[in-house]
């Protein structure tokens, strides 16, 4: 929102010496946040108002080029000064009044203006525009002074108005009311404690005859409607100087007096208004939703197809206006155009909003729509649009004006007197509450409770529709007392115990993998449908309970994450498609797991602490929350280079990044064949510790690789970190300094025998004498017999008290290979 200070300033009675730097402290003291602010300095040097003589069109160059006689005042013996001077804009004819910087000006940015030739003539100065003069960003074509508002000569600092200043606000969705003079003087007047002039305080004449018939269908989209009539309209009439002036410096360029007009109300009062051709209008205008198949030729020449959504407002042929966004080009007001409709309306905001962005079609209108506008304001500001052209246009305002509607109040909301005190832990003035509140507009009333406590009821005033609670109430005083006069006291930090055996073993994880070549990632915490399904997840799957964010930052992305792998798999995606190959990647993270049949979350006040009662089914109703670790790969796990060739990565690396976190975290992990997706059925391990399975790891599925465009033999671990059990005391290693023994066997075993299984069953058998078992060769032909394998481990075998002998050592492996026999039918390969 832009402003000029001057136009601030006329409904206020601030003292002279107030300066720019004063009212930007002022807004930010009461919380409207400051974007910029731009002091027009006044030009230097000789900047006159010219009128336009005589001009002649170059018509030798590509692009339209004029040789313009302009005047610029008298001389000392009275004759009419003239000065040549070239320009390229075609907006001004002989006669128009424009501004002049004659050589020896410096205008805005240091640029110094000087007699030049150029395009074959001597150009004695410049006519100016609007964006050269600092006062706006409209370069399309040179600035038009009205007929009559100087002499030529007249210097023209004072009156284009180069003393003021514009402040930019960002205004905050709640505070709709501050997009408009109105409401920013107000909040002045809040923040310096003086008298402020409302500009909506004007008489509108009593006239109960419509100046149309207008029936509203759709009370929920429109909840007031007002109409004023004028006729003999003059659509050609200049614009005031003033106005023009305003409406620059606040970013609106001037069109023409009928739109100049509706603009500068908008900005004034916060309405937004459109002007109708009464002429084209046929029959009742209905206000409803938009039928289905129903299409709308907009001002800007595009047709539309309408959603039953829409708000419409519509006559006798159908759609002719997108309510509160853009009006329809069959009612578009002309060069011809004498018989006028203005248009005040309150609309529904969220209505508002979704039309906006379904249509992208945002505006200054549509700005403050869904932002709220007041509903009271509606005739008042269609009355002063009216008085405007009576004033400029020549219009005269037909009796009778149409005002439809009833729009909801504000319920009033009671507090105790004592409850901004207390948030704050400030003890305020006698009557503080009472004079803030009533400082922005509220009625209240002061009373005392069954209890004996102090307590105001205040009604709140049509234009703040966000005052619903006593909270709101509490941090309106605070913030017109000033946030700077709440003490900041830091609380002492009490003392702690450090993290948690938990939090720890996730750091020791976490450096662990990033030792081992993994690189950390952050992925979006949400996922879709369709992913799950690319993953081949089915619809019985845990994994597809995920519940749903109810305002999700991405419509295909809305569902809280089951699984890490959906973020792993898009961050591998996005790093390969910037052409990285060779990946690993980690996250530990969080996911939610909702029951079968989740409990419902209870909707708790903020008035008082909830009971033990209530407590307790809010942490019943909230789902699982486990923290996953997670990793994927592709590309090459050992590189190739000078020193020979790479290795790719395989499903076994996989296997690996979970023996290393189930090593870290001190427990053991058993590995056997899985079956889960979105693993390869006979490349997936399931990981179990203490007899649960607690992961999954392996290649992925060829399906969905192609599904999701992964490099081929993309692998993947996931495991869940908080199902292992936390070793908070774990043993330091034995290290022996006796020598080990290394012997190696090879067994025949069927061929669906799995590696891990046999080696475990050697380890077992071999007992504590065992260090390492390491799997080194697998083999299978025709002379081991059909369905049969030969695994080779290699046995390392240490006493922590003394050196083993030979017998001792024949004796640990005859006690492995008989366990594997007996629970494998395992044979020693000769």
């Amino acid at each position: 929102m832009r402003i000029p200070v001057s136009w601030l300033a006329e409904h206020l009675e601030l003292p002279e010496d107030t300066s720019i730097d004063t009212l930007t402290e002022a807004f930010v003291r009461i919380g409207l946040e400051v974007e910029e602010v731009t002091r027009l300095t006044p030009v230097t040097g000789p900047l006159v108002v010219g009128r336009v003589a005589e001009i002649e069109e170059l018509t030798e160059f590509k692009k339209p080029i004029r040789y313009c006689q302009v005047e610029v005042g008298k001389s000392e013996t009275g004759e009419q000064q003239t000065r040549g001077i070239v320009c390229g804009a075609t907006n001004f004819s002989a006669g128009s009044l424009v501004v002049v910087a004659l050589p020896g000006t410096i205008l805005p940015g240091d640029f110094e203006i000087t007699a030049r030739k150029t395009y074959g003539r001597t150009s004695e100065g410049m006519i100016c525009s609007a964006r050269e003069l600092g006062i706006g960003e409209d370069h399309d074509g040179i600035l038009v002074l009205p007929p009559g508002s100087a002499d030529p000569g007249t210097p023209a600092n004072e009156i284009v108005g180069l003393d003021d200043s514009v402040i930019e606000l960002a205004i905050t969705p709640d505070r709709g009311y501050c997009f408009s003079v109105r409401g920013l003087a107000r909040e002045l007047s809040n923040a310096f404690d003086v008298p402020f002039g409302d500009p909506a305080n004007r008489a509108i004449p009593d006239d109960d005859r419509p100046s149309r018939n207008v029936r509203i269908e759709d009370e929920t989209a429109c909840s007031r409607f007002v109409f004023r009539r004028l006729t003999g309209v003059d659509p050609t009439a200049p614009t005031p100087w003033w106005m023009q002036r305003r409406l620059a410096l606040a970013g609106i360029r001037s069109l023409s007096l009928p739109v100049d007009v509706t603009n500068y109300v908008m900005l004034e009062f916060g309405q937004p208004l459109h002007a109708w051709d009464a002429a084209k209008l046929s029959g009742d205008v209905v206000v409803r939703r938009a039928a289905a198949g129903e299409s709308l030729v907009t001002l800007d020449g595009v047709e539309r197809e309408l959603d039953p959504d829409d708000i419409v407002i519509c006559d006798d042929s159908g759609p002719v206006s997108l309510a509160g966004v853009m009006g329809g080009s069959s009612t578009e007001i002309g060069q011809d155009t004498n018989d006028v409709l203005l248009e005040a309306a309150n609309w529904e905001p969220a209505g508002i909003s979704r039309m906006i962005r379904r249509h992208r079609l945002p505006s200054e209108a549509g700005k403050r729509f869904e932002r709220g506008v007041d509903p009271a304001v509606a005739a008042v500001a269609a009355e002063r649009a009216a008085r405007l052209l009576v004033d400029y246009g020549e219009a005269t305002i037909s009796a009778g004006r149409t005002d439809v509607g009833q729009p909801s109040q504000p319920a009033p909301v009671t507090m105790p007197l004592a409850l901004p005190d207390q948030v704050a832990g400030v003890r305020y003035e006698r009557g503080v509450t009472a004079k803030r509140l009533t400082q922005i507009g509220c009625r209240i009333e002061v009373g005392t409770s069954d209890d004996g406590v102090g307590v105001v009821t205040a009604l709140p005033p049509s234009w703040r529709p966000d005052l619903t609670q006593p909270a709101d109430l509490v941090e309106e005083v605070l913030r017109l007392e000033g946030y700077h006069t709440i003490p900041s006291i830091v609380p002492s930090a009490p003392t702690g115990s450090g993290l948690s055996a938990g939090q720890r073993r996730e750091r020791a994880v976490s450096r662990a993998l990033a030792h081992d070549g993994y690189v950390e990632v952050l992925p979006f915490p949400f996922i879709g449908e369709a992913t799950l399904e690319s993953l081949g997840i089915t619809e019985d799957d845990p994994r597809r309970r995920a519940l749903r964010a109810l305002n999700a930052l991405e419509s295909d992305r809305a569902l809280l994450s089951t699984t890490l792998l959906p973020g792993l798999l898009d961050s591998l995606q996005r790093n390969v498609s910037r052409g990285r190959r060779d990946l690993a990647l980690f996250h530990i993270g969080q996911v939610v797991l909702p029951g079968p049949e989740q409990p419902s979350v209870p909707e708790l006040g903020v008035e008082q602490r909830p009971s033990d009662e209530q407590l307790a089914a809010l942490h019943a109703a909230l789902p699982a929350q486990p923290r996953h670790v997670g990793v994927v790969l592709a590309g090459q796990r050992e590189r190739s280079g000078w020193w020979g060739a790479g290795r790719d990565a395989e499903w076994s690396d996989a296997v690996r990044a979970a023996r290393l976190v189930a090593d870290t975290a001190g427990v053991p992990l058993s590995v056997s064949a899985g079956d889960k997706a979105p693993w390869h059925p006979g490349r997936c391990a399931a990981l179990e510790v203490d007899g649960a399975v607690v992961g999954y790891a392996g290649e992925l599925h060829p399906k969905v690789v192609e599904a999701l465009e992964l490099p081929k033999r993309t692998c993947a671990m996931e495991l869940d970190l908080d199902a292992l059990p936390v070793t908070d005391d774990r043993p330091a290693p034995d290290i022996s300094a006796y020598p080990p023994v290394r012997l190696d066997v090879a067994l025949v075993v069927d061929e669906e025998v799995p590696a891990a299984d046999l080696a475990e069953a050697l380890r077992s058998g071999g007992g504590e004498l065992v260090e390492d078992i390491r799997l080194f060769d697998v083999f299978t032909g025709e002379q081991l017999g059909a369905d049969k394998k030969s695994l080779a481990f290699a046995l390392r075998l240490r006493a922590p008290d003394r050196t083993l002998t030979q017998q001792e050592a024949t004796e640990v492996r005859d006690s492995a290979v008989a366990a594997a026999d007996q629970r494998f039918g395992a044979v020693l390969r000769g």
